[in-house]
Order: structure tokens, then sequence, then C-alpha cells
């Protein structure tokens, strides 16, 4: 079981996320970012700190940016259950929707509270480059509403892979999907950062 925040499972990186978090902001640091963003999880701030530390860019804490929600299986009960193939989780993959865990949040509340941010964050930087650290889930519905795919098509990005939204409003537009190509071979697991 995990620590929470506010209701959420907040575990710490491992060591392997840790040297994944190095890889990404290597490779981050050659491009220009003017912000860094992150979830008040402390996992994303975890996987942004050797990209704040090189660039000097203090990471702006957007709780809205944390992961979906998942009521009864948050603190790591979630994996538990799909790995015990939980009749829910089954439900929950045949139907794309997180909400059919007990207490989870609800998708319309999920999806509104991405495009929410997701605007507000592309409004505050126009014409700039925002590294956003995010999770799997909140991926996954962004990606997902920008290309108006199935909900679940893109869960599954490695851990610290790269993302890459272009937002030119109203129009989102998908240009990288889970580029992983920073990483040492054979150290991807599942995704955290966006940008």
């Amino acid at each position: 079981m995990f620590p929470l925040v506010d209701g959420h499972g907040d575990p710490p990186l491992s060591t392997e996320g840790e040297e994944q978090a190095e890889q990404v902001c290597a490779r981050l640091a050659h491009e220009q970012v003017d912000a860094i963003y992150v979830s008040n999880l402390q996992r994303t701030a975890q996987t942004a700190a050797p990209l704040a530390a090189r660039s000097g860019i203090e990471p702006v804490v957007d709780r809205d940016l944390r992961e979906v929600f998942l009521g009864e299986w948050e603190g790591g009960a979630f994996r538990q259950h799909v790995m015990d193939q939980d009749p829910i989780a089954t439900r929950m993959f045949t139907e794309q929707r997180w909400d059919v865990i007990p207490g989870a949040e609800p998708a319309a509340d999920f999806a509104l509270r991405m495009r929410t941010v997701i605007e507000r964050i592309a409004a505050a930087h126009t014409d700039q480059r925002v590294a956003v650290f995010a999770h799997g889930g909140v991926i996954g519905e962004i990606l997902a509403q920008t290309t108006g795919s199935q909900p679940f098509a893109f869960a599954g990005a490695d851990n610290a892979s790269i993302s890459h939204l272009v937002v030119m409003a109203p129009r989102w537009i998908l240009r990288r999907f889970n580029d992983t190509a920073h990483l040492d071979e054979g150290m991807t697991v599942r995704a955290e950062p966006l940008t």
C-alpha cells in the first residue's frame, strides 16, 4: 500500500524511476522549455527535479494534473485487483471507464478536469513550450481527447516517456506519443512525463 495525499496514492519514485527521470530530463534539457508543471503527487515533482535543477525553472504545482481518482482502489489496491483479474477490473478494461471502480472519479469529471487544466496551461503560455510531468491515466485521457479515440487508446505509456501535444485553441494536435529513445534499453515501464 502507498501513502495517500488527498486520498490519492502517492508513492515515491523507485531507484529505477530516479534513473529514468535523469534520462528524460537530460533529453529535455536540450529543448527550449519555458515552464515546468507537476501534479501535487510527489513522483511528478521527483521526475521533474533534474530538469528544474538544470534549467533553473521552478515547477508549478497544479493539483488538477493529479492522477484519476480510483476510489476504493487507491493506495496500491488497483494493481492488486488488476493482477487478481477482479471482475470489476475486467469490466473497467472492457468498458474503458475508470469509474466502474467503487468510489472512483466520474469519467465526465475527469475529462473536464483534463480539458480545463490543459486549456489553462496553454492560455498561460501562448507560443511557449511547457514540460508537464503527469501520470499515465492523465496522459491517456488528454491524448484520447486530442485524437477523439477510444478512452483507453493511450493508456499504458511508459514511465519517463515523452508525448508531445500542440495546443492551438480550440485544436489539440498529437505530434508524438510514448517516445522512449532517451531511456536505456529495457528500462521502460509505465508513463509519467507529458510534454
